[in-house]
């Protein structure tokens, strides 16, 4: 979208009489602001909208069903907790030279890595033209050499895959939870496909337990030993995943591997390595 087409965005103070901020919609032509609130807040509007007051920027599917944050004075920054767990992968492969990202939302990961990953080609995949539109309102980079934005099914996508990549990245939702192309074994079969030798798959799990369940499962069921699952702040899980049969993380030298890590990155890798090792140690016994 473009910033043109981005300014023509519907703007109406927030929905919440006793919070200031303002809520944006992908609406044009007649509308009637009445109608636009009574169906966000009783949960039938069908597009993706912002929230923002003067210090966030939030992209929602439904109220209290956030997708992503923006801090507004820092928009690189990873400000939820799942998200700067993901980027625990880098623990296992700091130098990625490929990153595909199954799911887009506000692209708060897909930000980081272009600014702290300069030697990375990364692709976003995301199915919802809506959340696409968006693009720009969440300061998403232009498509150039090393970074590009794909509107396509996740699961699709990987199945026609055929370059490795260094970290596959999946956190795709829509209204209804987890991408229901992503809830079957074939989808991570084609994962661990994808995957180059050290490469490593990483996916937020949130929502509902059974469905959660059922998508650690198949994972188990594919990479085998070589998965941790962490829990993190919010009842999210973020689960990583390798292709090596004989997965035994070197843990002594990941805990000085990590204070490297975060002197470059400004993230908390000591603590990762930290869950890391409490989870699998837990999960093994």
């Amino acid at each position: 979208m473009s910033q043109e087409e981005s300014a023509r965005l519907l703007e109406l103070p927030s929905p919440f009489l006793r919070e200031s901020g303002v809520l944006r919609l992908m609406e044009s032509g007649h509308f009637c602001a009445d109608e636009l609130y009574e169906q966000i807040l009783d949960g039938t509007y069908e597009k993706p909208f912002i929230l923002e007051d003067e210090e966030l920027r939030v992209l929602c599917f439904g109220m209290g069903d956030t997708q992503s944050v923006m801090r507004i004075s820092d928009p690189y920054a990873l400000d939820l907790a799942y998200t700067q767990e993901m980027m625990a992968f880098l623990l296992f492969n700091c130098q990625p030279r490929r990153i595909s990202l199954i799911g887009l939302g506000g692209g708060s990961i897909a930000k980081y890595c272009y600014r702290y990953l300069p030697g990375a080609r990364i692709t976003a995949v995301e199915s919802n033209p809506d959340v696409i539109a968006f693009r720009d309102e969440f300061f998403i980079p232009r498509d150039d050499s090393r970074f590009s934005v794909v509107q396509a099914d996740g699961a699709a996508y990987l199945k026609g895959l055929r370059r490795k990549v260094d970290a596959l990245l999946v956190d795709a939702f829509d209204r209804h939870g987890i991408a229901s192309s992503l809830a079957n074994l074939q989808f991570y079969e084609n994962a661990r496909r994808c995957l180059s030798p050290m490469g490593v798959f990483v996916m937020n799990l949130a929502g509902e337990r059974a469905t959660c369940v059922a998508h650690l499962e198949w994972m188990r069921a594919v990479f085998r030993e070589a998965v941790i699952a962490v829990p993190v702040e919010g009842g999210n899980y973020v689960v990583f995943g390798q292709d090596q049969r004989h997965f035994d993380p070197q843990w002594k030298w990941l805990v000085s591997h990590a204070k490297r890590l975060e002197s470059f990155f400004g993230l908390n890798f000591p603590s990762y390595v930290q869950e890391l090792r409490r989870c699998y140690q837990l999960d093994v016994r």
